[in-house]
């Protein structure tokens, strides 16, 4: 369980409001980053300190200061290194490799069964990924793998508690990858990683109070207040797809009946156009992936079967959210998964429209349905900004534990 908050992890936050500032523009000055993230003077020089001397940011230019002692313009360095976000979900494994300035410079994408569920079997299909990234890259320093598992994840002892599509308990995932790629790792939650990414490079940059949802095998909702990801206790908020949307229902894979998940998971969708439409051809596509695609085709052919779906779909979805805004009250809820960006033309106004029927009046005249702002994958990007948070408590600045990381080092034999 999570420890209560102690000044190192304010001193934590406080590092990611400013780095998040920092990436949000090319050159910024001292001053700059005070006005924009509202912390004190003597807070950004001491934390600009000390991402000097990571090398995470080197001075750029000096400029008048209206007759003081010139201001210095900093910017990242992103020759100092390379960071690796993965995305590995129930289908697929996507890895993305990223300068410190997140550009991407490296990406690799493949497919994976969906009886792929043994962890030893899976984290070999991530440490293939992440090797084919970075084959153009021999020689480079990787300052960290950041690496999202589906289900419950504790990234603070490297822990896939629970991932109920693959059936797995207490799977020791970082200690498996570590032992791969001879790398460090950091393991966590898609819907912690999209957050993250959402709040560093998409709508987050100008809205503080938002809702990221995942739409996929799984799903679920990551929150964002304040402008900072909110974990819970045990890094446990938002398993929005596991509240109850059918007293009695469907039966979940997580062991329970009723859950949103048993509704509009991919799989249960595709159980529920299985028992309006037995046998169609879209159900004799591959996997999950293929039955989108072939979805997808269908709504852009105006068949009646894809619209029923995407109906069906965008009511149940929308009903969702609509229990998300009355509890959150967010500024946006953004859609950021591969099925949800696939369906976002036919899906987006419909789920919109019966959200906003369906919410109380004071938080629906505040919110909106949007698609993710993030560039890139926004798993992957997530998982890369926060190894590089990882890199920096594991060199010695202060950690959210309030303790330094040295157990990331891994292992050489």
């Amino acid at each position: 369980m999570v420890a209560g908050r102690t000044v190192r992890d304010l001193r934590h936050d406080s590092r990611f409001t400013l780095l998040r500032s920092i990436y949000a523009a090319e050159t910024v000055t001292r001053q700059d980053l005070v006005q924009q993230t509202g912390l004190s003077f003597a807070t950004v020089s001491n934390l600009i300190k000390e991402l000097l001397s990571a090398g995470i940011i080197v001075e750029a230019s000096r400029e008048d200061s209206n007759g003081g002692r010139p201001r210095a313009r900093l910017r990242l360095a992103p020759e100092r290194g390379l960071l690796v976000g993965v995305d590995a979900s129930e289908t697929y494994v996507h890895v993305d490799v990223f300068d410190l300035a997140m550009h991407r410079v490296g990406r690799h994408e493949h497919p994976i069964t969906e009886d792929t569920t043994d962890p030893e079997r899976v984290m070999a299909e991530i440490a293939t990924g992440v090797r084919t990234a970075l084959r153009r890259h021999r020689g480079t320093d990787v300052l960290g793998v950041g690496v999202s598992l589906p289900g419950q994840v504790e990234p603070e002892v490297g822990v896939s508690l629970f991932a109920p599509n693959w059936g797995w308990k207490d799977v020791p995932a970082q200690r498996i990858l570590q032992r791969r790629l001879r790398r460090s790792v950091h393991v966590d939650n898609p819907l912690k990683a999209a957050t993250v990414a959402e709040l560093w490079f998409g709508h987050g940059r100008q809205v503080s109070e938002l809702v990221t949802v995942n739409l996929g095998t799984g799903i679920g909702a990551g929150i964002a207040s304040e402008g900072r990801l909110i974990r819970g206790v045990s890094n446990n908020a938002g398993e929005w797809g596991h509240t109850t949307f059918v007293y009695d229902g469907r039966p979940c894979r997580c062991g329970r009946r009723g859950c949103l998940e048993a509704y509009i998971g991919f799989p249960a969708l595709m159980a529920q156009f299985a028992e309006r439409y037995p046998g169609h051809r879209y159900l004799r596509a591959s996997g999950q992936t293929g039955f989108l695609a072939a979805f997808r085709a269908g709504l852009m052919a105006d068949e009646p079967e894809a619209l029923w779906l995407v109906d069906l779909l965008a009511d149940q979805l929308g009903a969702g959210l609509a229990d998300l805004v009355n509890m959150l009250n967010p500024r946006l809820i953004v859609l950021t998964s591969w099925a949800a960006l696939a369906l976002a033309p036919w899906l987006v106004p419909r789920a919109r429209a019966r959200m906003l029927s369906e919410a109380i009046t004071g938080s629906a005249i505040m919110v909106d349905l949007v698609i993710t702002a993030v560039p890139h994958n926004p798993v992957s990007t997530g998982m890369a900004a926060l190894a590089l948070e990882e890199f920096l408590d594991s060199i010695g600045l202060p950690s959210r534990s309030g303790r330094v990381l040295r157990d990331r080092v891994v292992p050489t034999a």
